[in-house]
C-alpha cells in the first residue's frame, strides 16, 4: 500500500543547540516581533528562560512567558490558558520548551490562532481546517517525541479519556535538539519517558501500518533507547547516553508519525484519563503485557526488535526471541522503578469492564494492533497489573 510521510521542516541537534537558536529565527520566514513562550516552572530554575529572555530582548522581540499548563492538559486548562495569555498578545509564533505536556499544548496554541473551530471539534484526524502560527519546538525530556510528530493530545475529564488531535498543521517549523536540556531530568521522568519512547517505536514497528519509512526510524530508536536507558537513569549526567535518548524518541516520534501506535497507548489512556497514571508509567505498565498478546501474531518482526536491541541472536527462533524481548522489558520496568500494580492507583477488579470498554473505543489506535482484542481480552491484560 503506498505511505505517506510528513515532518518538521526545519531540525537542529546536538550539545548547546538552543544558544544557536537566536541563528536559526530567518527559517521562520516572517517579520518576528512578538513571541509567546510556553515553558514550565523547572525551566525558570534552570535559568533557560532568563537566556531566552536576553536573546530576544537583543532582537527587540517582545516576549511574553506562560508557564501553567497542566501535567497532561485537559481540554478546559487549553481553553482558558489560551484566551487568557496567548489569544490576547496576538504573538506573530510560538516557541514551547518542556516536556510533551508543554509541546502539545504550543502545537494547539498555534493552530487556535488562526482557526474559529473549537479544540474539541479538532478532536480526531484532519479536522483542523489550516495552519498556525510558526512554532519553534525544544523538548526536554526524552519521550513523547511530540516534536516532530502531528499529533497533540488532551485530557477530557468529562469522559474520564484522553484524545488526540491529529492533523499536519500541527508540524512546527523549527525544532531544536538539545540532550544538555535533559541532563537534570528527575529519575523517575527519564524512565517513564524513556519508556514512553520505547513503546512508541516498538508498537510502530508492529502495527498494520508499518512501512519502509516507520521500520527505518523504529528500529534506530529503539536500538539507541535500549542502549542508553538504563545508563541515562543511573547517571544522569552523562550526555552521550543522554544525546542517545534523545535522538531515540525523535526517531519513535518520527515512526508512529508514518505507522500509529497501537492497543498499548489505546489501554494506557484510560488510566490515564479516569486515574491519571501518568502516560508514560501506564504504557510502560502495560507493554510486556499486550506484547505477549500480540507474540503469535507478530513472533518475527518482535524478534527482529529484539536482536535490535541486542537481547536476542539471530540463530534464535521467533518465539524465542520474542520472549526475550518481553523479558528484557519486564527487567528495565524493574529497573527503572516503575510501579507494576495498578491498585496503587486507586484501580480494582470491579472497574476493569469500564476501562475495557473506554479502550475499545480508541479505534484509531486499535485498528493498528496486529491482533484484535476482544472486551475480555483487554480486561485480562489489564488483571495481569492487578496483585
Amino acid at each position: 500500500m503506498p505511505y505517506h510521510f510528513q515532518t518538521v521542516k526545519h531540525l537542529i541537534h546536538g550539545p548547546a543547540a538552543l544558544d544557536s537558536l537566536g541563528d536559526h529565527l530567518n527559517l521562520l520566514n516572517i517579520p518576528l516581533r512578538r513571541l509567546v513562550l510556553v515553558t514550565q516552572n523547572a525551566m525558570h530554575r534552570q535559568g533557560v528562560t532568563d537566556r531566552l529572555k536576553a536573546l530576544f530582548a537583543e532582537r527587540d522581540i517582545e516576549l511574553h512567558v506562560i508557564d501553567n499548563v497542566e501535567i497532561e492538559p485537559s481540554i478546559e486548562n487549553i481553553n482558558q490558558v489560551f484566551e487568557r495569555q496567548v489569544a490576547p498578545h496576538s504573538p506573530d509564533a510560538l516557541i514551547a520548551v518542556g516536556g510533551g505536556s508543554v509541546l502539545d499544548a504550543a502545537k494547539l496554541f498555534a493552530v487556535m490562532l488562526t482557526n474559529s473551530v473549537p479544540v474539541r471539534d479538532m478532536l480526531g484526524i484532519d479536522k483542523v481546517p489550516k495552519a498556525g502560527v510558526p512554532l519553534i519546538l525544544v523538548p526536554t525530556t526524552s519521550g513523547t517525541g511530540s516534536e516532530v510528530t502531528p499529533n497533540a493530545i488532551v485530557t477530557l475529564p468529562d469522559e474520564a479519556l484522553k484524545v488526540g488531535v491529529v492533523s499536519r498543521h500541527l508540524l512546527p517549523t523549527l525544532v531544536l535538539l538539545d540532550p544538555l536540556l535533559t541532563l537534570t531530568l528527575p529519575k523517575a521522568i527519564t524512565a517513564a519517558t524513556g519508556m514512553d519512547a520505547f513503546t512508541h517505536a516498538l508498537e510502530s514497528y508492529i502495527s498494520t501500518k508499518a512501512n519502509p519509512v516507520s521500520d527505518g526510524f523504529a528500529l534506530e530508536a529503539m536500538r539507541l533507547i535500549a542502549g542508553s536507558i538504563e545508563q541515562a537513569y543511573a547517571q544522569p549526567d552523562l550526555v552521550q547516553a543522554r544525546g542517545d535518548m534523545l535522538l531515540g524518541s525523535m526517531y519513535g516520534g518520527l515512526a508512529l508519525t508514518a505507522a500509529g501506535t497501537a492497543a498499548v497507548h489505546a489501554l494506557a489512556y484510560p488510566l490515564g484519563g479516569q486515574f491519571h497514571v501518568t502516560h508514560g508509567v501506564a504504557n510502560a505498565m502495560l507493554l510486556p503485557h499486550v506484547m505477549a498478546f500480540n507474540q503469535d501474531a507478530c513472533a518475527e518482526r518482535l524478534k527482529r526488535a529484539a536482536c535490535v536491541c541486542g537481547v536476542a541472536a539471530p540463530g534464535d527462533g521467533a518465539e524465542t526471541a520474542a520472549a526475550k524481548l518481553i523479558e528484557r522489558i519486564v527487567q528495565w520496568t524493574a529497573v527503572l522503578n516503575i510501579p507494576q500494580d495498578l491498585t496503587t492507583f486507586g484501580v480494582t477488579e470491579a472497574h476493569l469492564p469500564e476501562l475495557a470498554v473506554a479502550a475499545s473505543k480508541v479505534t484509531r489506535l486499535m485498528v493498528n494492533n496486529p491482533k484484535a482484542m476482544s472486551l475480555s481480552d483487554i480486561q485480562a491484560v489489564y488483571r495481569r497489573l492487578l496483585p
